[in-house]
């Protein structure tokens, strides 16, 4: 399919395709003509790579853990090293030290949301 098929199919801008592709993230066949040609696979490839992007992580740590994982369903292949399991360890936690400052900000906001509707 080409740049705009999967733009629209994913919701993603064919400016990110772009950059998807120049970070490594994403291929594409070219046709004689010179116009990008992606396979049905690419749909789950950038809905994934949006989902990694939205977990908080950087193109780069993409890039390693996109080998690493099926796209249809996002499971772990067999290739995934201890390095990179470690490194995603502490992006996890990362993550889940996020939640908790969330978390901790959101319960602030009810309480003064309370306090105010009780004044």
């Amino acid at each position: 399919m080409r740049i705009g098929e999967l733009a629209r199919r994913t919701g993603v801008s064919e400016r990110s395709l772009r950059y998807y592709e120049a970070q490594g993230l994403l291929r594409a066949e070219r046709t004689p003509g010179g116009h990008r040609d992606y396979p049905d696979a690419a749909v789950d490839r950038v809905i994934r790579i949006q989902e990694l992007y939205a977990a908080g992580l950087h193109s780069e740590k993409i890039r390693q853990l996109l080998p690493c994982m099926r796209d249809r369903d996002g499971g772990p292949s067999a290739i995934a090293t201890p390095k990179l399991v470690a490194d995603l360890t502490a992006e996890r936690d990362r993550i889940d030290r996020m939640i908790a400052d969330l978390r901790r900000s959101r319960d602030t906001l009810d309480e003064v949301i309370r306090t105010a509707r009780d004044a």
